[in-house]
């Protein structure tokens, strides 16, 4: 019997069942998140415990994102293939087996193909999880069930930072993926007695060309993305890997558009009018979310002296406000439409970037925490609600499709973006200051981070706060270097608020986008207000 005769848009499970597989999405995308941020704390220990180069080690973290990145297009043909369950499960296996590799790797190298092996497992599971949810809860509930599933897209990047950098000091580094094998077998487990098997009414055709111009274009995007945010876009391996990205991604979009009858990710789904404003306003989510995860930390570690620990305590503020919002942004879309909720939501985030502008070098930090937290109020209330409202836009026989194509364009776009952000910030400095700032953190020849704050240093008095590299000075000698030091805390401060006024522009272009989305105080009838039920399948090229 096909699988899809079982679950159809009009018969939903049993309540505990339908619950039961929110849970068991959950417990398997929490982990794939939650890995993309904590090896980042322990990104200078993997450095020293293998005696790998700076470029070399980069690979540990540009690896797995690249991985990611090509597999998610991928994704949702897969699904509809051999079956949503099936390749979900395949991916978090992927995943377990390519954690358990990380922590057992006796060299970079291994560990460099392991991280590749774990970013292939989430590519292929993350994008199917939101799609099943979709396809499992009645057109009444999918708003509450996906801003449930929005919790565990907050609180994984935000424990990511603590978990990493509890067990770094510890000296316990290898458990940072063992922690991974407990939680994913357990999501194996009860995905494979929970989660229902989808198909595609008709076996879709495989699509070789879409599938290597993808892998070309993507990668190198993504990778272009990485070499951008460390040596600045106009250096020689970002223009290259830009050109050839772009040149490929425009093939991509030519042969899916108008060679192919059966497309891998189907482009004209953005000819849908709420589809396409959707997913904008939420690629602009992304950028506010993941470019508070991107600044914050350089501003907390660079300029005010914390540790990654103290730093991720700090930026648990927009997870626990995401937290609060996310769920009552689900009930809300329920009844009364994405438009209040996101134009809500991107007025808070507004506000609350402007705000951040006016930090200066000696702010409070609690104040700090909570405007992080009302960040995470307005991020909250916009991301998961902008993501449902496009996967509502498409027939439910197409939204593992749109999931893969939702995912895979959002990553470009945060990869993309952060990179400009990074530039933005570095373009404020001089080059004196860049070199000053480069040096805000030290490694000692044992291996031993100096904690060091360009505005200030915790516990140590403003005088007294210089490099470890100035610190034998006297006179005059320490006098410039505390008066180089200031020059360097003033200008990325400045820099830092220019960065924060370029997302405050994006979001206020976001606001009025939003404003074209359907619900309140217009009609709103659920996902059948947005008229697809009767939209037949999108098709291809000729």
């Amino acid at each position: 019997m096909n699988p899809t005769a079982k679950t159809t848009a009009s018969t939903s499970p049993a309540p505990i069942r339908k619950w039961m597989v929110l849970v068991s999405v959950m417990f398997g995308i929490i982990m794939i998140i939650l890995d993309s941020t904590v090896v980042n704390v322990a990104f200078q220990t993997l450095r020293r415990e293998f005696g790998g180069t700076l470029a070399d080690s980069q690979w540990v973290l540009s690896i797995y994102v690249l991985a990611l990145g090509i597999t998610t297009p991928v994704s949702g043909f897969l699904g509809d293939r051999f079956g949503s369950k099936t390749v979900y499960l395949l991916g978090l296996i992927m995943f377990v087996i390519g954690s358990f590799a990380c922590g057992l790797a006796p060299s970079l190298g291994w560990l460099i193909v392991a991280r590749a092996f774990q970013g292939v497992g989430g590519g292929l599971s993350q994008p199917l999880g939101p799609a099943m949810l979709y396809r499992t809860f009645p057109q009444n509930e999918i708003g509450r069930a996906l801003g449930i599933f929005g919790i565990a897209l907050s609180v994984g990047p935000a424990l990511g930072p603590i978990l990493g950098g509890t067990l770094v000091d510890a000296n316990l580094w290898r458990f940072i993926f063992f922690i991974n094998i407990p939680i994913g077998i357990a999501g194996v487990l009860m995905g494979s007695r929970f989660l229902p098997n989808f198909k595609a009414p008709k076996v879709p055709r495989f699509d070789p060309l879409g599938l290597v111009l993808s892998i070309i274009g993507f990668g190198s995007v993504l990778y272009g993305a990485t070499v951008a945010e460390s040596s600045g876009w106009t250096s020689g391996p970002a223009l290259t890997f830009f050109g050839v990205g772009t040149v490929a991604l425009i093939a991509f979009a030519i042969v899916e558009l108008f060679v192919v009858k059966e497309p891998m990710l189907n482009l004209r789904m953005f000819a849908i009018r709420n589809f396409a404003f959707a997913a904008f306003v939420g690629y602009v989510a992304t950028v506010a979310l993941f470019g508070a995860e991107f600044l914050m930390p350089i501003y907390l570690q660079a300029f005010r002296g914390r540790t990654a620990l103290e730093a991720g305590f700090i930026l648990l503020a927009v997870a626990a406000g995401s937290i609060i919002t996310n769920p009552i942004a689900g009930r809300l879309y329920d009844r009364v439409g994405p438009r209040a909720i996101v134009v809500t939501g991107f007025a808070l985030i507004l506000v609350n970037t402007f705000q951040l502008q006016q930090l200066g070098a000696l702010t409070p930090i609690p104040f700090i925490m909570v405007l992080l937290f009302i960040r995470g109020l307005g991020v909250g209330l916009v991301l998961q609600t902008t993501f449902t409202t496009s996967l509502g836009s498409i027939p439910r026989t197409e939204v593992a499709r749109g999931s893969s194509l939702q995912n895979s364009t959002r990553f470009v776009v945060q990869a993309v973006a952060v990179a400009a952000l990074a530039t933005v910030l570095s373009s404020s400095l001089s080059p004196e200051v860049r070199n000053q700032s480069a040096r805000a953190v030290e490694i000692s020849p044992a291996g031993v981070v100096q904690r060091f704050g360009i505005c200030e240093t915790p516990g140590v008095a403003q005088e007294d706060n210089v490099p470890a590299s100035s610190a034998g000075l006297t006179g005059p000698g320490r006098a410039a270097a505390r008066t180089a030091i200031q020059k360097s805390c003033d200008e990325n401060i400045l820099g830092f608020e220019t960065t924060y006024r370029v997302t405050f522009f994006a979001a206020m272009l976001a606001l009025v986008v939003a404003l074209f989305l359907p619900g309140w105080p217009g009609a709103w009838a659920g996902r059948a207000g947005l008229d697809t039920s009767a939209r037949p399948v999108i098709s291809g090229g000729h």
